[in-house]
């Protein structure tokens, strides 16, 4: 007999598991447990499925629901017994639960680690996937109440919701009894299964924004019935781009016999529309969008865009009002774009939607931008249409409470029409989310991200997400790694994304320069040594050169095996009258191109000064430009410094998987113009980069396991729990320096022991325990690795040294109490360096490395890298430090042993992966020998880990 709640212990209704998810086909639904108010709506839930579904429950014709077991469904206990409902406009869509059972399958408690599962879905909704929306969430309710394995009795006719556990990617048992499928899964998430729930993470939110973009219907709510005012201004340019669905007009003050507006259908409702609306853009003022949205939500509308101000741009007050209109929204399957939003653009023939305040839609191109500011917008939208570029989809975000630049990656992803992806970004909400998506999506095409508010330490008006206490070198150093091209203005992000969207990926740094001016032409290779880049002696044309001289330089050039990409610089030319030509620019721009569409696929580049009509004939091409079929291929590249990470995903093998046609044989496009030779070659320097990145990205790097006698894991975990005890402090404790040398040493990371010397007796004893040389260190906090200000004594050779050196240590810097001494043996002689792990509670855990006192912490000399790291990465990070050569034998020194340092980061990076309550160490110093490595120092703080919402089930996120 199944126990009651008065006979289970009870816990309070446990709201950390509501969780608004996106499911298959893009719209949302809010999961939540089921109390015992929802009697009313699961007998209305009940009555709505078929008597098929019922029979797949029950086993039996099962028409309607008891008394008894309205109570039972709706009575949890929140430990034993747990039921979830999916709810779409506050009314059940769909439900499980689960009831834990001992051995023989009868109903128990904890210690029991088994549960039976059960899932109903109504008919109408059922393949939009809420029942693995359901296993998901269910799954990570019942691992945290203890139960690691589900059991499920399914009839073998009941092929769906067979498929629903067979795709989970939870390891499972299956078998064939009493005429039903009896199934088992194992709750330990997998990487399979994390694999399956990333994948429907991305096509459910990538089709969530693909409906907002591609509508069959808008309605503008809010439209003026004068000329002017937001709404009117969206309608026109609505209007004005060709859309090519149906457009309404809609605002409750028409008058009734109102019947069009600017030739579209006028209503004062959405219930006065004969059909279904797809997509509203809401333009009137706050306190009246709760009942706009109540009438979108109620007539099925998908999507909104809010134009609306006045929300958390306005302080706590308009911040609530924000998250409100976010909760009411979604309660009815709805996203936002907004609110304080600018609006969007799609440019695909099929759609031609300009539902902004854009005054003029862009032309076609294959280019995606996101913004979180309408002025952004606006200056970006102006200066690609100047430069002749065009975008496929624009998306300016606001106060992006919802939709934002994640979502807008798992778009781009999938998207064919974008060959490029630019975002500006003033915050991330989840970071450790955005660079997961953005190593994705750039392992197939290029991501370049500006970052606003970077120096702030807050987050800008209207931002309501966790602000990263990390410094904006360690984000740029953490979004390299995941292959984001950040830049640091949006005229940097514009003249990058002309030429990646419009010339091919270089296969390495050999940049060929050829042109007219030879003044241009040195500024240009000057611009590439300090990019970075291998320029060749620049190519001298002279002022008398012609377009065809230019055709035919350019031509050899990109035949040129020894050269990866061409920067043209031209000034305008001598006529034949001696006159300087600045008319001509059509001619050269053809000219070029015809150089380029015969040639192996080489990036080209173009710097001119006052060439009438030169930029925009070399753009001619962007909107015809055949979108790119598979990945480019990259060539070998001469040996350099080794590239960031690769991608752990399956994306990487899709771009290395591109064949040698790409690079051999491609369609007309665009060729970017620069005004200064400067821009030109940042740009290329960043393509470069990214191509470096990209080669990578096709072999990953691996993440070794250690496994062997220096590495113990479980013992590493049972200290930890000593150390932090039954009732951790949530603030975490410091190690001492004993505590902190038994932990590192559990994963083969030994630690130099060092003895307290409070009296020059004590020091001598430890001295002769140790062995001798010895050295002396204080470690009070003000001189603590401070040889500079006498708090180290090295190579003490006997017991004379050192009480000399005792003494002059107290005559100099104070009492010992003060010092706090240490002995130590010396270690060999090599190169100090410095390398840390720490936890951010936004973008995850961080390895750092640098070399030991001014490099790093006066020159921020510092390379970081997101673990778990690989073997690439950590032989990237010791060798992407601006002094990296003193590593290496600079100036005739002998190269210390970086196989060991890679080694030790390895080793730190496992154990701060696995386990999290190591929120932060520092290994300092670490003394890098010609063979060999000593730690000399180590300070490790514990805590309670933080949570990782990146591993749990799908949810969209609450601001």
């Amino acid at each position: 007999m199944e126990p009651s709640p008065e006979q289970s212990p009870h816990h309070a209704y446990p709201d950390h598991w509501e969780a608004d998810v996106v499911l298959r086909d893009g719209g949302t639904a809010r999961i939540r447990p089921i109390t015992t108010d929802d009697a009313e709506r699961l007998v209305s839930f009940y009555e709505q499925v078929s008597d098929e579904s019922k029979y797949y429950r029950f086993f039996a014709p099962y028409p309607r629901l008891s008394d008894r077991d309205v109570h039972r469904f709706t009575h949890h206990d929140y430990v034993d017994r747990v039921g979830l409902a999916v709810t779409i406009g506050g009314e059940f869509i769909g439900t499980v639960r689960y009831d834990r059972i001992n051995d023989q399958g009868r109903p128990a408690s904890a210690p029991a680690d088994e549960a039976e599962v059960a899932f109903l879905v109504q008919d109408a909704h059922q393949g939009r996937g809420v029942a693995s929306a359901l296993l998901e969430h269910i799954a990570a309710v019942a691992r945290e109440r203890g139960i690691r394995r589900f059991a499920a009795e399914v009839l073998p006719a009941n092929n769906k919701m067979i498929k629903v556990f067979r795709d989970a990617g939870y390891t499972q048992r299956r078998s064939f009894e009493d005429g039903s499928v009896h199934l088992t899964l194992d709750l330990e998430p997998t990487e399979k299964s994390l694999a399956v729930q990333r994948g429907r993470e991305q096509r459910a939110e990538a089709r969530s924004v693909q409906r907002l973009l591609a509508p069959g219907s808008v309605a503008v709510i809010g439209t003026g019935r004068t000329p002017g005012g937001v709404g009117r201004t969206v309608l026109r340019n609505l209007l004005a781009a060709g859309f090519t669905g149906r457009t309404y007009a809609v605002n409750r003050a028409f008058d009734e016999g109102l019947a069009t507006l600017d030739g579209v259908p006028a209503h004062r409702s959405l219930g006065e529309i004969d059909e279904q609306v797809d997509l509203a853009v809401i333009a009137v003022p706050a306190h009246r969008v709760p009942e706009a949205v109540a009438d979108c939500g109620e007539h099925g509308v998908q999507g909104l865009v809010v134009l609306s101000a006045g929300y958390a741009e306005r302080g706590s007050a308009g911040r609530e009002l924000q998250r409100e209109l976010v909760r009411q929204a979604r309660s009815y399957g709805m996203r936002i774009i907004g609110p304080n939003a600018f609006g969007i653009i799609n440019t695909a023939e099929s759609v031609r939607l300009n539902a902004s305040l854009a005054p003029e839609s862009p032309a076609r191109g294959r280019i995606g931008l996101f913004t979180q500011s309408g002025a952004i917008g606006i200056a970006l939208l102006s200066g690609l249409h100047r430069r002749g570029a065009g975008l496929s989809s624009f998306i300016s975000a606001g106060n992006r409470a919802d939709v934002s630049g994640n979502d807008f990656l798992q778009y781009s992803f999938e998207d064919q029409d974008t060959d490029v992806a630019l975002l500006y970004l003033e915050s991330l909400g989840n970071p450790r989310k955005f660079t997961r998506l953005a190593r994705r999506t750039a392992a197939v095409k290029p991501v370049v991200v500006v970052k606003g508010a970077r120096h702030s330490g807050t987050n800008p008006p209207g931002h309501a997400v966790p602000v990263s206490r990390i410094p904006d070198a360690t984000v740029s150093a953490l979004m390299r790694q995941a292959g984001v091209i950040r830049v640091d203005t949006v005229t940097e992000m514009v003249d990058a994304g002309l030429l990646l969207a419009g010339q091919p990926l270089p296969a390495g740094p050999r940049v060929a320069i050829l042109g007219n001016s030879e003044s241009l032409g040195l500024l240009t290779y000057d611009a590439c040594l300090a990019e970075g880049l291998r320029p060749r002696p620049p190519i001298d044309l002279t002022t008398a050169a012609s377009p065809q001289d230019f055709r035919d330089a350019l031509a050899e050039a990109l035949a040129d095996g020894t050269c990866d990409a061409v920067i043209v610089t031209a000034i305008p030319w001598v006529g034949e009258n001696g006159e300087a030509e600045t008319g001509d620019g059509e001619v050269l721009a053809a000219a070029l191109h015809g150089a380029a569409a015969k040639s192996p696929a080489k990036p080209v580049a173009v710097v001119h000064v006052e060439i009438g009509g030169l930029a925009e004939a070399l753009a001619a091409a962007s909107s015809t430009a055949a979108p790119r079929t598979r990945p480019t291929t990259l060539a070998a590249q001469p040996s350099g410094p080794p590239a960031a990470t690769a991608p752990t995903e399956n994306a990487p093998q899709e771009a290395a998987a591109a064949e040698e046609a790409d690079r051999t044989e491609r369609p007309p496009g665009r060729i970017p113009a620069y005004p200064a030779a400067e821009r030109a070659v940042r740009a290329m320097a960043e393509a470069v980069k990214y191509a470096q990145w990209r080669r990578q990205a096709a072999t990953p790097g691996k993440v070794p396991e250690f496994l062997d006698e220096t590495t113990d894991e479980p013992g590493a975990a049972a200290l930890i729990d000593t150390l932090l005890g039954a009732t951790p402090d949530p603030r975490g404790r410091p190690l001492t320096h004993d505590e902190a040398r038994e932990l590192l040493g559990r994963y083969g990371i030994p630690v130099r022991p060092t003895l307290p010397a409070p009296d020059p007796e004590t020091a001598v004893a430890a001295a002769a325990r140790l062995g001798y040389p010895v050295a002396l260190k204080t470690t009070a906090p003000h001189l603590r690795h401070r040889a500079d200000l006498g708090g180290v004594r090295l190579d003490l050779a006997d017991e004379d040294a050192l009480r000399r050196a005792y003494g002059e240590f107290t005559e100099l810097l104070g009492k010992p109490a003060e010092l706090l001494p240490v002995v130590q043996s010396m270690a060999p002689r090599g190169v100090d360096t410095v390398v840390r792990a720490s936890i951010d509670a936004a973008a995850g855990a961080i390895l750092s490395f640098g070399l030991a006192g001014a490099p790093s912490e006066l020159l921020g000399d510092t390379a970081h890298r997101l673990v778990p790291a690989t073997d690439r990465d950590a032989a990237e990070l010791i060798r992407s430090i601006k002094a990296a050569p003193v590593l290496f034998g600079w100036r005739g020194s002998a190269p210390v042993d970086t196989p060991a340092l890679e080694e030790l980061l390895l080793r730190l990076s496992r154990l701060v992966d696995d386990h999290p309550e190591v929120v932060s160490v520092a290994l300092e110093p670490v003394v890098v020998a010609p063979q060999g490595l000593t730690v000399l120092g180590a300070s490790v703080r514990l805590a309670p880990p933080p949570p990782r919402g990146d591993l749990g089930p799908r949810r969209l996120p609450n601001y």
